[in-house]
């Protein structure tokens, strides 16, 4: 019988919880094979974890990480592949937004041979504003990622295992799970789904947060921060040049070239150049450093239950 993974990052989510688990198993108790729920609190600060231990002490499917402070949600994506044991994983956040119902659609196209099956929200329940930062943010990578991104598509999507070892063996340290999963490539598909209103609590994807995934997916799977600075230098170049030769013209014609405000917005266009430049290269130096120290992306403090074994890497 095959085996269907459910990894869930838990961050505050004391008031879905038991509704979660409970719409959980009631739908994947309706699919034909065993299953495991893997619950990863990042962090928590309220009683997540204590009911994620609570409902593992009841149900042997589920089992419970608990990471020693908060990691974020991609680390905590990534400890559930790394612990998960299934023919096929589902990435599914405890909030009740995106339903569980889905998940049977989501089998059903992997049992026809996809590898990889994205969820992808046909309508959404969310503010005005949720919504329209959440078009402009897919529209805006898309125009600068070399891989593009599927509108509409979060993390919410079943990989079959191979696609999982793919996933396990990349090693970023600045990850963004959304664009891996396009890039590792595999045969994939959609199924489509109306976003439900957040059961309780308000998201955790702040605006700050929002543009921090922005960053990570541009600076990760696009070159263009490099070539922006490579074109804002090239500009500079064609002015300074420029300059240079009607300076020259000038100084043989007998001109006296006086003023000091050219000068002045020579130089500061000079300067806006190099801190720019200087901020690109900064930036990826800064991601090079993070990613030579080679620590760890997360710290398990406590497993549920104690014999829960990270899967070794391809």
């Amino acid at each position: 019988m095959k085996k269907l993974s459910i990894v869930s990052p838990v961050y505050n989510e004391q008031g879905n919880i038991e509704l979660f688990y409970n719409t959980l198993k009631s739908i994947v108790e309706k699919i034909d094979c065993d299953y495991e729920i893997i619950f990863v609190d990042d962090g928590s600060t309220d009683n997540s974890f204590a009911l994620c231990f609570a409902i593992s002490q009841k149900d042997t499917h589920v089992k419970v990480l608990r990471f020693s402070r908060n990691f974020g949600h991609q680390a905590a994506i990534t400890a559930g592949l790394d612990f998960s044991t299934g023919d096929a994983l589902v990435i599914l956040d405890s909030d009740m937004q995106d339903p569980p119902r889905v998940i049977i659609e989501l089998y059903k196209k992997w049992q026809e041979g996809y590898e990889v099956v994205n969820a992808r929200r046909r309508s959404r329940k969310d503010s005005f504003l949720k919504t329209l930062t959440a078009t402009l943010f897919y529209k805006f990578l898309n125009k600068l990622l070399t891989n593009k991104i599927p509108e509409n598509v979060g993390d919410y999507r079943l990989l079959d295992r191979k696609a999982v070892e793919v996933m396990k063996r990349l090693k970023e340290k600045d990850r963004y799970m959304r664009g891996l999963s396009v890039w590792i490539g595999f045969k994939q598909t959609f199924v489509e789904f109306d976003r439900d209103k957040r059961h309780d609590g308000s998201t955790h994807y702040t605006f700050s947060k929002m543009a921090n995934l922005a960053f990570d997916a541009i600076f990760s799977f696009s070159k263009l921060p490099m070539r922006l600075a490579l074109f804002a230098t090239m500009t500079f170049l064609l002015i300074s040049f420029t300059v240079i030769i009607y300076t020259l013209v000038s100084w043989f014609g007998g001109h006296v070239i006086a003023g000091w405000t050219s000068l002045v917005l020579i130089t500061s266009l000079l300067l806006s150049i190099q801190m720019f430049v200087l901020a690109v290269i900064s930036e990826y130096v800064g991601r090079i450093y993070m990613q030579t120290q080679d620590r760890p992306l997360y710290i398990v403090a406590e497993k549920l239950p104690k014999s829960l074994e990270q899967n070794s890497q391809l």
